[in-house]
């Protein structure tokens, strides 16, 4: 019975190790969100139980306990859910970025100054990218197909540069693109907790303004202070992210730049059409 156990949980471990390892070499998108708004969950979870109700701490990250929401439904909380979803795109890129980085050591081209390409030797180059990239990943492969592709339809070396320079700003709009989640998530991180804020101070006038009910300054100097921390806290999380999504963009952006540069060295200004 022991072994038979020891077995499945082998076997299971088996199969969690290459789901793991293809998550993080080549993740997707609806994964990585998921996985992140999981580690989301936890994180709230940790700091739940860590930090005790009604302490400083507590109060500024998760407004625990809560004046105006029942807990753990704060906008405290979801604004940290949102931020976490961020940071699971980011990992996609990043990963993707190191991805692209990667093609470039492979030496599909010669890399030597003495190497010129003719028309009989383009087949095996293309045969040996052909399978390394699709409509969203790739750029180097998926350049060096494009312009050899061109050249063995037209013999013309100006015509496979002029494809390649097309094919290059394609995937630079396709990049940009990609970072349109990442930056209105960067957006909305503040805008909740603008939303916060305003939410407290309508609640504090709201209190105040009750007829014969006597303010009491200490509650609404306690209600403000709950709605600026929560703009606070936003605006942290919404630098981190705006500083992690220029690194990496530039990443992911330098390495499409060296795909270029690459096969503009070692494929164009190589090519050789004879006669």
């Amino acid at each position: 019975m022991s072994q038979t156990r020891t077995t499945q949980v082998t076997g299971a471990l088996r199969h969690f190790r290459p789901t793991a390892s293809l998550f993080f070499a080549k993740p997707q998108r609806a994964q990585a969100l998921a996985v992140f708004a999981l580690l989301a969950v936890l994180f709230i979870g940790f700091l739940s139980l860590l930090l005790p109700s009604g302490t400083r701490a507590a109060v500024l990250i998760l407004d625990k306990p809560s004046q105006h929401f029942m807990y753990p439904f704060t906008i405290q909380n979801l604004m940290h859910i949102v931020f976490f979803m961020g940071l699971g795109e980011l990992f996609v890129r990043w990963r993707i970025a190191a991805r692209e980085e990667r093609f470039l050591g492979k030496s599909y081209l010669p890399e030597d100054d003495q190497t010129v390409l003719g028309p009989e030797d383009l087949g095996p180059i293309r045969r040996q990218v052909a399978a390394q990239f699709d409509h969203e990943h790739g750029f180097l492969p998926s350049l060096i197909n494009m312009a050899v592709l061109q050249f063995q339809s037209s013999s013309s070396v100006e015509q496979a540069a002029g494809i390649m320079n097309q094919h290059l700003e394609l995937i630079s709009h396709r990049v940009d693109l990609r970072y349109g989640l990442v930056r209105f998530i960067a957006w909305l991180v503040p805008t909740l907790g603008f939303i916060g804020t305003v939410f407290s101070l309508g609640a504090s006038l709201s209190g105040a303004g009750v007829p014969g009910v006597p303010l009491n300054l200490k509650d609404v100097a306690r209600t403000l202070g709950i709605g600026f921390d929560c703009t606070m806290v936003a605006l942290m999380e919404s630098a981190v992210l705006v500083f992690l999504l220029h690194l990496v963009q530039e990443k992911e952006e330098s390495a499409l730049n060296s795909a270029g540069d690459y096969t503009l060295r070692n494929l164009i200004n190589r090519l050789y059409a004879g006669g």
